[in-house]
């Protein structure tokens, strides 16, 4: 496979999609788009929802630059389809993705490979009984976690303080996914680390700390509102913080993710216990989002980041093959 050059490819940001996500990608596709048309790389916007995908070979793409967050984007399946069409692209492969947008999957590989992440119940809709949902806090106490397993960006997340507001909280989760994850809360300082690369080459970013209001660091706060503080250089002990760092390219390499990434960790104040939340392979690139921000604070512009990302796009069938 030839090495990317800035001055013959043709690139397709894919953003907006189907997913429950499609507002936030349509916002990290078009800030990805301007950067990478003022280095003057021939790109231009595809949404999947709009465009079939077959379309990006009828127009000679060279390369995809994946914005898309969520199902159909982020899970593998739009990962598959450009290997099957032979158009290198941005972030994980088929499987990491795949495995990554499944949060109970990967917590099942951290734990085989000895990574902290928060204790959790994982329940399928015939699972999903009164008395099963009944005995979730006893297992996990509380406060407690609802989350759909297969959805980004905190939608269908809700913290459950009190017994009596698991069951809608399990609505709200199940809106989302037919699969149920509870997790046991951790409470503490919230942080995340990018990583980028590719295996012995994977490095991290510095660690972002997030402060929400009243620990909401929820959909809205996430992408709508001014209200959470971000904090990079984290403030955090340069030991903590180097040990995130480790976690989190630990966390990355063992789900054989590529070209970028993002772990979000919580540290368990009682006694900074880190614990790994979730791995995000197509992270946004909006103005409130956090890749960029820890780049900037390592001397990367956000145009250099994307040009970054893009250049190490490549197909999982070709790992490895070096053409003339």
């Amino acid at each position: 496979m030839k090495p990317f050059d800035i001055h013959t490819a043709k690139v397709a940001v894919l953003m907006g999609g189907t997913s429950a996500e499609r507002e936030v990608s349509k916002m990290s596709g078009q800030g990805v788009l301007t950067a990478l048309q003022s280095l003057g790389v021939n790109a231009h916007a595809y949404d999947p929802s709009e465009q079939a995908l077959l379309g990006l070979r009828d127009a000679e793409f060279s390369h995809a630059f994946i914005a898309l967050h969520g199902r159909h984007g982020e899970d593998g399946t739009v990962q598959g389809a450009l290997e099957l069409l032979g158009i290198p692209y941005t972030g994980s492969g088929v499987m990491a993705s795949a495995m990554a947008m499944d949060k109970h999957m990967t917590k099942r590989i951290w734990v085989a490979q000895g990574l902290s992440t928060p204790a959790c119940v994982w329940l399928t809709p015939a699972q999903q009984t009164a008395q099963t949902l009944a005995d979730i806090p006893a297992q996990l106490g509380l406060p407690l976690i609802v989350k759909p397993p297969h959805e980004g960006s905190s939608i269908g997340v809700s913290k459950v303080t009190q017994a009596a507001d698991l069951n809608a909280a399990v609505s709200l989760a199940t809106r989302y996914d037919p699969d149920l994850l509870c997790e046991a809360f951790i409470q503490g300082d919230e942080v995340t680390c990018p990583v980028l690369g590719e295996g012995d080459n994977a490095v991290a970013l510095p660690v972002v700390r997030i402060a929400a209001p009243d620990g909401a660091y929820d959909y809205q706060n996430k992408y709508f509102t001014d209200d959470v503080k971000y904090h990079c250089p984290s403030g955090l002990p340069a030991e903590e913080e180097k040990a995130i760092q480790a976690m989190s390219v630990a966390a990355y390499k063992a789900l054989g993710c590529r070209g970028w990434g993002r772990a979000d960790v919580m540290i368990r104040a009682s006694d900074r216990k880190a614990f790994l939340l979730e791995m995000n392979t197509s992270p946004g690139m909006t103005s409130h989002s956090l890749v960029p921000m820890s780049a900037k604070a390592a001397g990367i512009d956000y145009a250099s980041l994307c040009l970054r990302i893009l250049s190490s796009a490549r197909l999982d069938s070709q790992r490895g093959v070096t053409r003339a």
